[in-house]
């Protein structure tokens, strides 16, 4: 079964809330900063269209409601979000006519990394985002703020076992590629045209052993300063794309 918190959730700013609306999230009420209806025009005509109720109210008492989040003047009170399960993202692969390529986090704890490679992964096209249900970053109002509504367009799974889900994965015919600085294999040397997850490992201690052993092949980024690591969402964006560009020039090649 699919994971559900029963607690409401918050989702703060204006692109963040439109794209909520846009994609079907269930929205029970909008909080709207007075003053700041002018610029919110898309997002309010998109409320009223849907029902939703739409409460204006004092700056401040946004800000008591979502402390320490940039809600730029508009909060939505939403339903918990529902999380994926792992079929629904390779059949999301399948009913494009895309050949897999999902992201599996290996225990990114930091709500803001886990927006940022969100939101990338929707850039790239990637169908889906696996997380464990311990020790990692959730959807949360940050996640979703950071992610800047593109969590509302990519699938997320949340598995009690990241080890058996990439077994699983592979009898799926998924193969399972772990990013790793010490990897004999540079990842512009390597293709990552077949069906693909690609592991990204934790801030600090990279990828876990168990979740090392797994993975069919380790691939690394070319470093050539003196700092030997990139920032967790910058090395799975760079992963992302190169894979994507890998795809992109093989469709260009095969229709020339």
């Amino acid at each position: 079964m699919s994971d559900h918190d029963n607690r409401e959730e918050w989702i703060a700013g204006k692109h963040p809330v439109l794209e909520a609306l846009r994609s079907g999230r269930e929205i029970n009420k909008l909080w709207v900063a007075e003053g700041a209806q002018k610029n919110m025009q898309p997002l309010l005509g998109e409320a009223k269209k849907q029902g939703i109720v739409v409460q204006q109210v004092d700056k401040r008492k946004l800000d008591q409601l979502a402390p320490g989040i940039q809600h730029q003047g508009v909060l939505a009170q939403a339903a918990p979000y529902r999380y994926a399960e792992v079929d629904e993202l390779l059949a999301r692969a399948q009913s494009r006519g895309e050949t897999p390529l999902l992201l599996v986090l290996d225990e990114i704890e930091d709500p803001h990394n886990l927006g940022s490679i969100i939101r990338t992964a929707e850039c790239t096209g990637v169908h889906g985002v696996i997380i464990p249900k311990r020790r990692s970053a959730m959807l949360t109002a940050t996640t979703l703020k950071t992610s800047a509504g593109a969590a509302e367009h990519v699938p997320v799974a949340r598995v009690t076992n990241l080890v058996q889900t990439i077994e699983r994965l592979k009898q799926d015919g998924v193969w399972i590629a772990g990013a790793d600085a010490t990897a004999p294999q540079n990842v512009y040397q390597t293709d990552l045209q077949l069906p693909l997850a690609i592991v990204i490992g934790s801030e600090s201690k990279g990828l876990g052993r168990l979740i090392r052993e797994k993975c069919d092949f380790l691939v690394r980024l070319p470093m050539r300063g003196r700092l030997n690591s990139l920032n967790a969402s910058v090395a799975a964006g760079v992963l992302m794309y190169e894979a994507l560009r890998q795809r992109e020039a093989a469709a260009a090649s095969g229709q020339g």
